[in-house]
C-alpha cells in the first residue's frame, strides 16, 4: 500500500500559526442526490473550501466508499472522515477525526466506539486526528443528540463549555470541535468560541447552524480556525456565489 503523507493535522496547525482560516464542506452520503453529484463537485471545486468532511449520524458503508472514491477522483481537496460510528471508516480517505463526544456521558461515544474502531484503524493507512467533540444546544434536537442519546451543553453556560474544551486538550485531543448540529436553528455562540479560543492552544473547528457567508466570517472573527458548512451548502450549491 502506498504510504500516505500524514500532513492534514500539521497543515491545520500551520494555518492556525499563520492566521489562515480554513473551510470544510461536510457531505452526508445519505443525503447525496447522486444524479446531481457532478454539479455538486463542480461547485465545491469553485468554492473557497480547503477540506471536504464526509460522514453522518447514520451512513451505509458502501455509500461512503462510493462517495469518497468520487471525491478523490474529481476534486483535489483532502477528504476527512467525520464518523458517526465505527462503520464509517475508509482507507480511501486522507484522514479521520477520531472523535470523543466530550459534552455527553454516553460511554459508547466517549470510548466504546473508539475501542471498536481502533483495531480497524491499525490495519489501514489513514491519518488519525484525535478530536474532542462538543455538542452545543442549538434551539432544536439535532441528529447528533438524537442518535448519541446525549444532551448538548447549555449555550449560556460558557464556563462549562470552556472547562470541557480544556479537559479535551489536557486529555491529548489535537482539535476541539464545537458543534451546534446538522440543521441547527442557532449556531455556536460567538462568545463561547471567543472564550475557548483565548484559553486553549489547539485549533478549534466550528460547525452547525451557519447559514451564510456572514456567519462564517463571524465564527472566524471569534476565533474559529476551521468552519464547517453542511446543511446550508446541501440546500444551496450556490452558497458561495455572491
Amino acid at each position: 500500500m502506498e504510504q500516505k503523507l500524514r500532513m492534514i493535522h500539521q497543515q491545520i496547525l500551520e494555518a492556525k500559526k499563520n492566521g489562515q482560516k480554513l473551510l470544510a464542506i461536510l457531505l452526508d452520503p445519505d443525503k447525496i442526490v447522486w444524479e446531481n453529484l457532478d454539479h455538486l463537485l463542480l461547485k465545491i471545486n469553485q468554492s473557497p473550501a480547503t477540506h471536504i468532511f464526509v460522514g453522518g449520524s447514520i451512513v451505509q458503508s458502501t455509500i461512503l466508499e462510493d462517495l469518497i472514491a468520487q471525491l478523490k477522483q474529481k476534486t483535489n481537496l483532502p477528504v476527512v472522515i467525520f464518523p458517526g460510528d465505527p462503520s464509517q471508516i475508509s482507507p480511501q480517505a486522507d484522514a479521520i477525526l477520531f472523535l470523543s463526544l466530550l459534552s455527553g456521558r454516553n460511554p459508547d461515544y466517549l470510548i466504546e466506539y473508539q475501542v471498536q474502531a481502533a483495531p480497524i484503524l491499525k490495519r489501514i493507512n489513514l491519518e488519525i486526528i484525535s478530536t474532542g467533540y462538543i455538542l452545543v444546544e442549538s434551539g432544536n434536537e439535532t441528529a447528533v443528540a438524537r442518535v448519541s442519546k446525549t444532551e448538548p451543553l447549555n449555550r449560556e453556560n460558557l464556563d462549562l463549555a470552556l472547562a470541557t474544551a480544556q479537559a479535551g486538550e489536557m486529555l491529548g485531543n489535537k482539535l476541539i470541535y464545537l458543534e451546534a448540529g446538522s440543521g441547527a436553528k442557532k449556531a455556536v455562540p460567538l462568545e463561547m468560541i471567543s472564550l475557548i479560543a483565548q484559553n486553549i492552544e489547539i485549533p478549534i473547528i466550528v460547525g452547525g447552524g451557519i447559514v451564510d457567508l456572514h456567519g462564517i466570517q463571524n465564527a472566524y472573527n471569534a476565533g474559529a480556525d476551521l468552519v464547517v458548512i453542511g446543511t446550508a451548502f446541501e440546500n444551496n450549491s450556490h452558497f458561495f456565489e455572491l
